[in-house]
């Protein structure tokens, strides 16, 4: 219920934020050091670290998996939705419960969600600690009869209160570096099957520029960020980061500095998105409104440090660029001027220009 900063959410929900507000301060030992709109939360437990926590669920990609029969990547989105949040605001993952909501308790199908949540957890290097699995067939119905189910979890990290990270340092002319995604990662699924499902294109059917089934495409794992993330902050001088998740390039604005960015550079586009693009004749203000296009996380640091980052990418197999410069905005606003493509972020969205 907590909305992102220049979420949508937030001016929909004002009198629901001011009543979950009003909830920090009824613990005595643990009260929230960030308000709204963050990656994650913070709480001051009084001792020497903060404990930071992130929740998400992989939304209706589930339904990918319930078509093509196969559930063992989707607890890997889980995790890295979660943990790739956490780091965020400069906290470390450490543990993360999860639930899942089924429509029927079949032990071979809940043994191949474990799989993908295992699989995650090895690489955030975290512990599932515990979870939730409700039986609730009466509220739930998917893709197949009897395989519907919803994916969430709730990770925890820790911090040192002096290094959490709340994009507060950046500054005019510190640069921002991108780094690849494995494509559609857990976000715009809605739009995704509603366009290929209008378009009569079956999950099964082959396609060229995929180079493998159209599910196949889909179901590919989210990007885990984590060990990149952890080397970041402990080599550079990191001012922000940005898990590139529902919003697209919009995530740029989650930041509390008076600042925005001029990208003048732009990743490959995954062959997912330009095909999205075409089928649902799209044009560049809605796709970089809504999907990552490439760049599934993102990194502020000073000039000095580009190569540095680029390089601590490559040692963990992703690619990365330097897309632009930050920019003194109050609004913080994001333009784009890069491969033919000319927009900027409103309060709305993305418009050309």
């Amino acid at each position: 219920m907590t909305p992102t900063t220049g979420d949508a959410g937030a001016d929909t929900l004002p009198r629901g934020l001011q009543l979950l507000a009003e909830t920090f301060s009824f613990s005595k030992r643990a009260r929230p050091m960030l308000g709204f709109g963050h990656y994650a939360t913070i709480i001051d437990t009084g001792g020497p670290q903060a404990l930071a926590l992130a929740t998400d669920t992989i939304g209706t990609k589930a339904l990918i998996a319930q078509a093509l029969g196969r559930y063992d990547t989707a607890g890997i989105d889980c995790v890295a939705m979660n943990a790739n949040d956490i780091v965020c605001v400069g906290a470390e993952p450490i543990a993360m419960v999860d639930c899942m909501a089924v429509e029927e308790m079949d032990e071979e199908f809940l043994t191949e969600i474990a799989v993908g949540l295992r699989e995650g957890a090895r690489r955030a290097h975290i512990s599932i600690a515990g979870g939730e699995t409700a039986h609730i067939p009466e509220m739930l119905q998917g893709a197949v009869p009897g395989r519907a189910f919803d994916l969430g979890g709730t990770c925890a990290g820790l911090v040192e209160p002096d290094q959490i990270l709340m994009g507060r340092e950046v500054q005019p002319g510190n640069a921002l570096v991108g780094f690849a995604s494995s494509g559609i990662h857990s976000n715009g699924f809605t739009l995704a099957r509603r366009t290929f499902r209008e378009a009569g294109w079956d999950l099964d059917q082959y396609v060229d520029e995929f180079e493998r089934g159209l599910g196949e495409e889909l179901l590919e794992p989210t990007t885990m960020y984590v060990d990149l993330a952890m080397k970041l902050l402990l080599k550079l001088e990191v001012r922000a980061l940005f898990h590139m998740t529902g919003g697209g390039f919009l995530n740029l604005r989650r930041l509390e500095a008076a600042a925005g960015f001029n990208i003048e550079k732009l990743p490959p586009v995954p062959a997912i998105f330009s095909v999205i693009q075409s089928l649902a004749k799209l044009d560049d203000a809605a796709m970089y409104a809504e999907y990552n296009m490439g760049a599934g996380f993102c990194a502020v640091v000073p000039q000095a440090e580009v190569d540095r980052a680029i390089a601590l990418g490559k040692d963990y197999g992703i690619q990365g660029w330097q897309l632009g410069t930050a920019t003194a905005s109050v609004e913080r606003q994001v333009q784009i001027h890069a491969d033919g493509i000319h927009l900027k972020s409103t309060p709305e969205g993305f418009i050309q220009v």
